[in-house]
Order: C-alpha cells, then structure tokens, then sequence
C-alpha cells in the first residue's frame, strides 16, 4: 500500500502557498495587501504564488479599481477549498502515524 504522503497536493507543499490558500479559506476575499501582511511577506512572493494558485485553479484574482486606485482581490474557489480540506485531511492522517 502506498504511503499517504503520495496523496499530497504538490501545489500546496510550498508553505507559502498553503498558507495563503488557509488564509482565503475563512474569508470571502482578500486584497492582496491585505494578505500580504497578514502573511508578512513581499509583493512578489505573493504574486509569484498566487498566480501558481491561480494557474491551479485554487484561487481566483480580481483586478479593479477603487476611485481612481488599483485593487487586486483574491478568493478561493471550489476547487481550492476542496485541494485544502483534502490536503489537510492526508496530512492529518499521515500526523496519526498513516
């Protein structure tokens, strides 16, 4: 049988990434300023991973304005809540000595 480590999301094995897609998933969005400092990193780490999120379907990026200023939200999608929950879910049992 194989190990449940095999069963990790590759896309969320970078803590950064998980991290980001755990913080999306008790909200309803984000600006990416807002998660910026809530994940206390740099602007092009958080574009650089959320934009592999993006690519794998986990999250969705909203480019607008407010007033006249630039404004980038981000939400987790279906998808991405169910990537999470698996994720979490396997890393719980392997945790439990699976």
């Amino acid at each position: 049988m194989a190990h449940p480590r095999n069963e990790l999301d590759p896309v969320l094995a970078n803590p950064l990434r998980f991290s980001l897609l755990a913080s999306l998933s008790n909200v309803v969005d984000m600006t990416f300023k807002e998660l910026r400092d809530h994940l206390d990193t740099t602007d092009s780490t958080v574009s650089k991973h959320s934009t592999a999120l993006e690519e794998a379907g986990y999250i969705r990026i909203k480019k607008g304005f407010v007033g006249k200023t630039p404004q980038t939200r981000l939400s987790i999608t279906k998808t991405g809540e169910q990537a999470l929950t698996h994720h979490l879910a396997t890393l719980n049992h392997i945790a439990q000595g699976g």
